[in-house]
């Protein structure tokens, strides 16, 4: 997994999480980026700065960079007046991320194999047990229309084996 912070034209600064740098390169090419703020899809990477931590013989001092200052919305019937601030808004991905790995404790991952392993399991030629994994779009909506019960999970999820 990958971080970027990301920034629109509005210089809302916001942060995501990708399983690669070509993933983040595809979905902006096909636009699935948006600002969270005032959803606009011209964003780019913005400048971050380095997470090194500290020799253990040194102490660390935080160096405090200033916050972008977010544009004010252009009326009041704008859904995005009422966004969380970006401190907020990367506490609740934080905790969806958490939430989701909780649910995801005891599922076992099939990778490339999630559409067959589901169907197998509804069409009973398989027991059924919690999995997740990887199917495109066009097979998803298949499993959808079989009545497959299947739900994309809200924050992208790492092979095993395949963390930094």
């Amino acid at each position: 997994m990958i971080v970027f912070d990301l920034a629109c034209p509005s210089a809302h600064v916001f942060e995501i999480w990708f399983g690669s740098t070509a993933d983040y390169e595809g979905q902006k090419a096909r636009g699935l980026i948006v600002c969270p703020y005032c959803g606009s899809s011209e964003v780019e990477k913005a400048v971050m700065a380095p997470r090194v931590a500290a020799k253990s013989n040194q102490r660390s001092e935080a160096v405090q960079l200033p916050a972008p200052t977010p544009s004010p919305p252009t009326s009041e019937a704008t859904p995005m007046a009422s966004m969380p601030s970006p401190e907020a808004f990367k506490t609740m991905v934080k905790a969806m991320a958490e939430v989701q790995a909780k649910m995801l404790e005891g599922s076992d991952y099939v990778g490339s194999r999630f559409a067959d392993e589901a169907r197998a399991m509804h069409l009973g030629e398989t027991d059924h047990r919690p999995i997740h994994g990887q199917t495109t779009v066009a097979e998803a909506k298949a499993l959808i229309e079989e009545g497959v019960p299947v739900a994309p999970l809200p924050m992208p999820v790492r092979p095993p084996g395949q963390d930094n």
